[in-house]
């Protein structure tokens, strides 16, 4: 894929959830590394106010804002900041610039389902992708890694587990080489507390992650697990796995971010302070090593390791996710839906905390694993297990 002159000998980079914190810390990378990293593509959902003030800063040739209603406003805006970026809206709009010459690097940062067209847009494309978009995967991940081999695109994951078992694993020359991947977990806020403990917790409390600066959504995936889960999800599709070589372990320290072990009795794990901006310098520089402004790990300061089995009880999202790694199918699609809305519900008020597993494990129930042998089809299933977690919520069916 040929790159836009004059930056030929620049990694164009184009950064899709620009405003989020996994966008922030990218821009962080790319601006360090002015002669080899260039953003050239700027996306947000809605900030407009934000999205420009970022390509003040980066002087991106596009920038995208997700809202079509606020075209006229960016691109009003950018011409009285001066600047010469070009102005889009729409997902339409997104899905051409990635699958253009515009970028040959995509940071794939988009949260939730809306991420997906736009990375696999990138990967039918054949360009570096890096995959913060976890829903990709979990929704359409047989789609996704088909569509990365067909065209030769190289997925780097940006979550920091699944780019420790990356680095781990190029010590391997078979798949029958590893015996078995292990995911670590903070086990987040709530770590230690019985499922009686949580039916009152908070969504400030929820939200408050011991150790990881992210968005909200995400932030309550890890406080119920399901994020881990999910990653168990995406571990099987990215590097080929099957269940039986997948296990989790909780290390509340999030030090050690995931361990390989092989035939031969090694384990590798990789280790580092909790900064998204190592696994995007690992993802923008790799295979050479970029600084990444995040420090070295001083084990003297930081002391004891632990690690512990999850709680599956109290946490029963971590359940449900490997129940539907192992049905296949359309249940990670409808499991990653049903989620999306309950969480959505929990952040607003509308439910308790413990209602988030309660929804999710009753729309499973009632849309059984079917094949997920089109776009169109998961497409359908994301939509009617949507509905049918909404109806369940306005019907207060569920509210524990």
């Amino acid at each position: 894929m040929s790159v836009v002159h004059p930056h030929e000998s620049r990694r164009q980079v184009a950064v899709l959830g620009a405003t989020g914190s996994i966008g922030a810390s990218a821009l962080d990378v790319i601006a360090r590394h002015r002669q080899r990293l260039r953003a050239s593509v700027l996306a947000a959902g809605s900030n407009v106010d934000a999205l420009i003030a970022l390509c003040r800063t980066h002087q991106p040739d596009h920038a995208v804002i997700a809202d079509p209603g606020s075209h006229a406003r960016l691109r009003d805006g950018l011409h009285q900041a001066g600047l010469k970026t070009q102005a889009h809206a729409g997902g339409h709009a997104l899905d051409a610039l990635v699958a253009s010459d515009a970028c040959d690097t995509v940071v794939a940062a988009i949260v939730g389902a809306a991420g997906l067209p736009s990375t696999l847009a990138a990967a039918r494309a054949g360009k570096r992708l890096l995959l913060a978009n976890k829903e990709s995967l979990v929704l359409a991940g047989d789609l996704l890694m088909a569509a990365a081999n067909r065209s030769n695109a190289e997925i780097i994951p940006i979550d920091s587990e699944h780019n420790a078992i990356f680095q781990c694993l190029r010590s391997r020359q078979t798949q029958g080489d590893v015996r078995r991947v292990l995911l670590t977990a903070s086990g987040g806020p709530f770590r230690g507390r019985s499922r009686a403990q949580l039916a009152d917790v908070t969504v400030q409390q929820a939200v408050a992650h011991p150790k990881w600066s992210m968005g909200p959504k995400i932030s309550v995936d890890s406080a119920t697990l399901m994020n881990k889960g999910l990653e168990l999800i995406e571990a099987h599709h990215l590097f080929d796995l099957p269940r039986a070589k997948l296990d989790v372990l909780v290390h509340p320290q999030s030090l050690v971010h995931s361990l390989v072990e092989f035939v031969d009795g090694s384990t590798l794990a990789q280790m580092g302070l909790p900064d998204m901006r190592t696994s995007l310098a690992v993802g923008l520089g790799w295979p050479q090593r970029i600084d990444s402004g995040v420090a070295g790990l001083d084990l003297l300061q930081h002391g004891r390791l632990e690690f512990e089995a999850p709680d599956t009880d109290a946490f029963p999202c971590l359940r449900l996710a490997w129940s539907a790694l192992e049905s296949g199918g359309t249940a990670p699609a409808v499991l990653n839906a049903a989620n999306e809305i309950a969480v959505s519900a929990f952040l607003q008020g509308k439910i308790g905390f413990l209602s988030i597993p309660a929804l999710v494990e009753s729309t499973l129930s009632a849309l059984p694993a079917a094949p997920a042998d089109s776009l169109e089809a998961l497409l359908e299933v994301d939509a009617q297990a949507r509905s049918l977690t909404r109806n369940a919520i306005a019907g207060h069916a569920i509210r524990a």
